[in-house]
């Protein structure tokens, strides 16, 4: 950004690393968006105990720099001043030009990837040849050439680390033991939200519902969809969002269509198809103090940036306290003719994942409300929109800018013979289903967030009826379905009238 103008980032890897499709796709991205990132790749000639003849064919991997469209240079990664040196002028480079660079630092290690791998894969003729190549005690005797530091002022150094190591560990060492406190560890899941700027919350939860004073139209699902990430983008100027062919072309569904001339490139951002560096951009957003949205074109395509979402956006916040202020949207779902590979319901697969929020709306209304709350969430929530009700359901919305509640149901239909749980399209099913079957009194519950699960409005749903069935498109198998239906069993035994049925694909 322009505030940022003379910073740069460092991202490091290994040698094993550059094997991955995250090194191609960041490398990539930022050659692409002209960032200002110094790639520095640790070479120490094996991953693990896979020696860099067995990872790849190129003579140097800073040869890797000009498929890319960057600069790149090798250096003697033992050699201190001569690392320093080519930081200090890869650094200028950046920032002058505003672009990457990528460095390859040859470098060994006298010990194995971790301790308990050992060394025995390596040759020892290697360990003879690197040992020359201490970079430590070769500073020190560049220093002392220099008359820089004495002999005595190098021991009273190393004298002073060892002192400093001995007192960390003597901390770690007469610490008392950790009393895990499960109500503390679950109420650290998620980062807490500051709810002083809050916009206004409409409760649409019970079947009585009215919108009465607030101004409503009619609207799709879609319009709905696109009006809260307009709304959302004027609400936040630090809002960015990014997707394939969101920009001028609008989005593969036109949610975005026109945002691009709102509210310019820098914040509507077209991508390549690279999912995982996207989510990983998304996560380095917040990490700056941003929000960002991430459009995955299909919610199917979620499988190649699954690391990002499981590993680092699900787990920041538990694991050292830093946000993941992202939303990715998540076109899911079947009925549109589009094949087996753009049309799959994959919503179980993170609702497995503490730390992440799933949401899935099923009406226009609730589409747009629960988008402005997902935005305004500091955690990672997964927003799942199904294609198929884009164009094909219409509503009432506030033109307001408002929130529905994350982790609320909504009773949809009062009845006292069966409960209906389900969502997305699976409310439109059972409201179908219930108008053609006038002479069953049937209850509906629209879960409308998978994760957290609203508990009590399932409770309450199971004593309306005592009878249950919970409705998905997803698979049946290992479907949100069993763990609603494992939950009713083991907490609500003694208000069913006959087991809980599933019905899904």
């Amino acid at each position: 950004t322009s505030g940022d103008a003379l910073k740069v980032s460092l991202a490091f890897t290994g040698d094993g690393g550059t094997s991955e499709g995250d090194f191609h796709e960041a490398l990539n991205v930022a050659a692409v968006w002209d960032l200002p990132v110094i790639f520095l790749i640790e070479n120490n000639g094996y991953g693990l105990s896979t020696p860099t003849n067995e990872q790849y064919r190129c003579i140097s991997l800073v040869d890797k720099a000009k498929g890319y469209g960057m600069e790149g240079v090798q250096v003697d990664g033992n050699n201190l001043l001569q690392v320093y040196d080519t930081i200090k002028g890869v650094r200028d480079y950046c920032i002058r030009h505003q672009k990457p660079y990528l460095i390859e630092a040859m470098t060994f290690r006298m010990r194995g990837h971790e301790e308990a791998s050992g060394t025995k894969y390596v040759p020892q003729h290697l360990f003879e040849l690197w040992e020359k190549k201490d970079p430590v005690k070769n500073f020190e005797e560049f220093l002392m050439q220099q008359s820089v530091l004495s002999a005595e002022e190098i021991d009273g150094i190393r004298s002073g680390f060892k002192e400093k190591i001995e007192e960390e560990l003597a901390i770690g060492f007469n610490a008392k033991p950790i009393v895990v406190d499960t109500e503390v560890e679950l109420n650290d899941l998620y980062a807490m939200r500051d709810n002083s700027l809050a916009p206004t919350v409409i409760d649409n939860a019970r079947v009585s519902f009215e919108p009465g004073d607030v101004v409503t139209a009619e609207k799709r699902m879609i319009d709905a969809i696109s009006e809260g990430l307009h709304q959302s983008m004027q609400e936040h100027g630090n809002l960015v969002l990014m997707g394939q062919d969101i920009a001028e072309y609008g989005g593969a569904f036109k949610i975005t269509e026109g945002f691009v001339n709102d509210f310019g490139k820098a914040r509507v951002r077209n991508t390549p198809i690279c999912e995982s560096a996207i989510v990983g951009a998304a996560l380095g957003l917040s990490l700056e103090g941003y929000k960002s949205m991430m459009e995955m074109q299909f919610a199917d395509f979620a499988s190649v940036g699954f690391n990002q979402i499981i590993n680092n956006l699900a787990k920041i916040h538990y694991r050292w306290g830093q946000p993941a202020d992202v939303v990715i949207r998540m076109p899911t779902g079947g009925g549109v003719g589009a094949g087996p590979f753009h049309s799959q319901s994959n919503e179980a697969w993170f609702v497995h994942t503490p730390g992440l929020k799933v949401v899935y709306p099923s009406t226009p209304m609730d589409a747009k409300g629960l988008l402005i709350a997902a935005i305004n969430d500091p955690n990672p929530v997964l927003y799942f929109e199904h294609k198929a009700l884009y164009r094909s359901i219409s509503g009432p919305v506030p033109a307001s800018y408002y929130e529905i509640e994350i982790g609320k149901a909504r009773h949809v239909r009062e009845g006292d013979e069966i409960s209906i749980i389900t969502y997305g399209s699976g409310v439109h099913w059972a409201e179908e289903y219930a108008a053609d079957h006038p002479e069953l009194s049937i209850d509906i519950l629209d879960l409308r967030t998978l994760l957290p699960l609203d508990y009590l409005a399932i409770r309450q749903a199971v004593e309306r009826s005592g009878r249950v069935i919970v409705l998905h498109e997803d698979t049946l198998t290992g479907g949100i379905g069993g763990e609603i239906a494992a939950w009713i069993a083991e907490n609500c035994f003694h208000l069913l009238d006959a087991p809980v049925l599933r019905c899904a694909s």
